[in-house]
């Protein structure tokens, strides 16, 4: 068997929220230069944007790497990445570690739940998360639309100063700015993501194809990662795009949209879609890999200490 044997008792809720929040931040350490790429290429061909002033542009995801790496410095690509962790320990732990335990209260606590269950449990688990943190995500992508020149002013100083700075000039609703297309885009991808990993992953184990090992949990989260980056796309640049302008630039989400297709046409929903993928794609296999693995690992430590006992 590859990676750690399944623990003979299921893993606890607790564990469940502590390794997802866990397995998301090293999927975050490992990914985030691709999100970060991801974001610029989504945000590029607004007038407000400083690359655009400073005539840079961005081609495709390893040309933005590079243009980063040699305009700014490699550190750019990091940029939120504090935001970003906070995210994650906040967000993922919802989304993914209550996962279970709402699909369980919404089928009485039957051990089979439909894909219209766990489709309403993956909904509300993504609403939630996003609610609650919101503030960090919002920080996140201005630090990643953040150009890092000599003579272009930085908006923001550091993740407590961008709180702070977010706060006192657009008020408390500017930390939850977006917060509509944010909970919009992160029910689809929570639906798309979990739902399609447990249904792959099932299939995979139902057909005996694989036993349930990394070989099996790469697969179906390989597979959760593409499905979820082709449906959740338009809605994620949509996000970016609102999240990151300054305040008067749109009215609302459905503004930034509407503004969005005429000026750029339908193509601009998918910008960064390769970026979009390899990110969300590996960050899945990273994530899904880890989560497993910590929860094997913590209910085995688990148990050792109740044996020591």
């Amino acid at each position: 068997m590859v990676g750690l044997r399944p623990s003979d008792i299921p893993p606890t809720p607790a564990v469940k929220f502590i390794g997802a929040g866990t397995a998301a931040c090293i999927a975050d350490l490992f990914t985030f230069p691709l999100d970060t790429a991801k974001v610029r290429l989504q945000i590029q061909g607004e007038s407000a944007v400083a690359g655009a002033v400073n005539g840079i542009r961005y081609k495709g995801v390893f040309g933005t790497i590079s243009t980063i790496i040699k305009t700014e410095g490699p550190k750019s690509l990091y940029n939120g990445l504090v935001a970003g962790l906070q995210r994650q320990m906040s967000f993922a732990s919802i989304r993914i570690g209550l996962y279970d335990q709402v699909k369980h209260f919404y089928t009485n606590g039957r051990d089979k739940a439909g894909i219209g269950t766990r489709i309403l449990a993956g909904c509300t688990t993504g609403a939630m998360a996003v609610t609650i943190a919101q503030p960090t995500d919002v920080v996140k992508v201005r630090f990643q639309a953040q150009i890092s020149l000599r003579g272009v002013k930085k908006r923001y100083n550091g993740t407590l100063d961008a709180y702070k700075t977010i706060a006192k000039e657009e008020g408390m609703r500017g930390l939850w700015k977006g917060t509509f297309p944010n909970v919009t885009r992160n029910a689809i991808v929570n639906c798309t993501e979990l739902v399609t990993y447990d249904l792959i992953k099932e299939t995979i184990l139902h057909h005996k194809l694989l036993t349930d090992n990394l070989p099996c949990h790469f697969m179906s989260a390989f597979g959760a990662g593409f499905c979820t980056t082709v449906i959740a796309s338009p809605v994620d640049v949509v996000k970016t795009r609102y999240m990151n302008s300054p305040p008067g630039q749109y009215k609302s989400a459905v503004n930034c949209a509407w503004t969005m297709l005429i000026k750029e046409g339908p193509t601009a929903f998918y910008k960064g879609f390769v970026p979009s993928f390899l990110r969300l794609g590996s960050w899945n296999v990273v994530m899904f890999v880890s989560y497993e693995q910590l929860k094997r690992a913590m209910m085995m430590s688990r148990q050792r200490i109740e044996y020591a006992v």
